[in-house]
């Protein structure tokens, strides 16, 4: 049975991981635009837009033709695999292993690419197809999480609310502050992000297996906090690791 619980943690996972993704693609854009000229970020990103649509179009139906055990199952695991990749370059990225991102650097090197290509003839088509494929990359990613989120229970509707809330509030801020969203916190962001979609992912693997949880969807946030904890434990451990290393190579 879909209860609030599920309702609101699907358009929250679907927000904040479509927020992530239409912020990283708002970079690309705003350097293609500000660095070659707006004509080809519109051109480029209008033709990812309508590839995006047209993928959903023909693909959308065909979810309905699918056993909604086998779609539960195909999707909790895709979603796990989706969901501890994000977890574990968070837990890097928190442990210090790896950088964080920065949005102003990757508006800086994509902004530098396209001031190196300026005297080539064909510098708008490039600048054009930059912004083409950052839009589709990022705009599939999307459509995954909607699908992945929603597909499982019914949810679909609700998790295309919480991706187009997502990308109108990137557009808006986009539009008043006219540069790289580089104060959102996107490591926060997708190590939320992580957690969700794999405890979704595991919830509906179980279900599409036939699995009775207890306490039914609430079971969502219990396996949520102990993927939280574990998370938590991991990152203090490689966190220690990580200084006892700096540490060693010091002279």
């Amino acid at each position: 049975m879909t209860n609030i619980t599920t309702i609101s943690s699907a358009v929250t996972a679907s927000f904040l991981g479509s927020f992530v993704e239409v912020v990283e693609a708002f970079t690309i854009i705003l350097a293609v635009g500000l660095s070659r000229s707006w004509r080809p970020a519109f051109v480029g990103t209008g033709l990812a837009l309508a590839v995006l649509a047209a993928l959903i179009i023909v693909l959308g139906p065909l979810l309905g033709q699918i056993p909604i055990e086998l779609l539960q199952y195909v999707v909790g695991v895709l979603l796990i695999l989706f969901g501890i990749r994000w977890l574990r370059k968070a837990i890097l990225r928190a442990s210090g292993y790896i950088a964080l991102h920065d949005e102003a650097k990757a508006f800086a090197a994509e902004t530098d690419a396209l001031q190196r290509q300026a005297s080539d003839r064909r510098a708008d088509f490039l600048a054009g197809l930059t912004a083409f494929k950052a839009v589709l990359l990022e705009g599939v990613e999307v459509v995954f999480i909607v699908i992945a989120v929603g597909a499982g229970n019914g949810l679909l509707g609700y998790a295309s609310l919480g991706a187009a809330a997502a990308c109108v509030l990137v557009i808006v801020l986009g539009l008043v502050i006219h540069r790289p969203l580089s104060t959102v916190p996107e490591n926060t962001l997708k190590f939320v992000v992580g957690l969700m979609l794999t405890s979704f992912g595991i919830f509906w693997t179980g279900e599409g297996l036939g699995a009775a949880w207890p306490g039914a969807d609430l079971a969502i946030l219990g396996i949520m906090v102990i993927l939280a904890v574990v998370a938590f434990v991991a990152i203090r451990i490689l966190r220690g690791t990580y200084a006892a290393k700096l540490e060693a190579n010091t002279p």
